[in-house]
């Protein structure tokens, strides 16, 4: 599957706004206030914005629990259609632009939309494109028992199972070594 530069700084952005989302009651949420907002939209180089507010921080947790929704969509037809009214709320615009020293590339949301729209059309025209492609099984959770974080697998044989091999992954293996030498020194 051939994906754009711009397609895949929104998977980043859709990634990276999802994993914000607190894992559960104990941990604390990555968009805590709008200064948290501020930082996530500086890092991901989210362009035309304005000045944020608690409206904005709360328009964008529902549109991270809308991508969400997506990532734990059954099948394609129903995040086909959470994609589908995601794009529809956030008035999708596209149009051609070549801003801040970047090469031509497409903008889905409106000139003037707030972060939540921008997010929601840029983010959600992202997972279209796996979901026409039939790809939409890349779209995962991590599948350690103590980590759900998502992430999209780009790996060529779609094998990806942890957000972070060197964390994750790593954790899991060297726990099955130490449970296979327990069992062979204790045989």
């Amino acid at each position: 599957m051939l994906i754009t530069h711009d397609t895949r700084c929104a998977l980043d952005t859709v990634v990276d706004l999802v994993n914000t989302a607190p894992e559960d009651d104990a941990a604390p949420d990555g968009l805590a206030d709008v200064a948290a907002l501020e930082e996530f939209v500086r890092s991901h180089k989210i362009s035309d914005v304005g000045v944020l507010s608690e409206a904005d921080l709360s328009a964008v947790r529902g549109v991270r629990g809308r991508f969400a929704e997506i990532f734990a969509a059954p099948d394609c037809r129903t995040a086909a259609g959470m994609i589908n009214e995601l794009v529809a709320a956030a008035g999708t615009t596209p149009r051609l632009t070549d801003h801040d020293g970047y090469d031509w590339h497409i903008h889905y949301f409106a000139p003037g939309a707030s972060v939540a729209d921008h997010l929601a059309a840029d983010g959600g025209m992202a997972l279209a494109f796996f979901v026409v492609a039939g790809e939409r099984e890349r779209l995962r959770r991590c599948q350690a028992p103590d980590c759900r974080r998502a992430f999209v697998d780009l790996s060529r044989n779609r094998s990806r199972r942890y957000c972070d091999s060197r964390t994750c992954g790593n954790r899991l293996h060297v726990a099955a070594y130490r449970a296979r030498r327990r069992e062979a020194t204790a045989s």
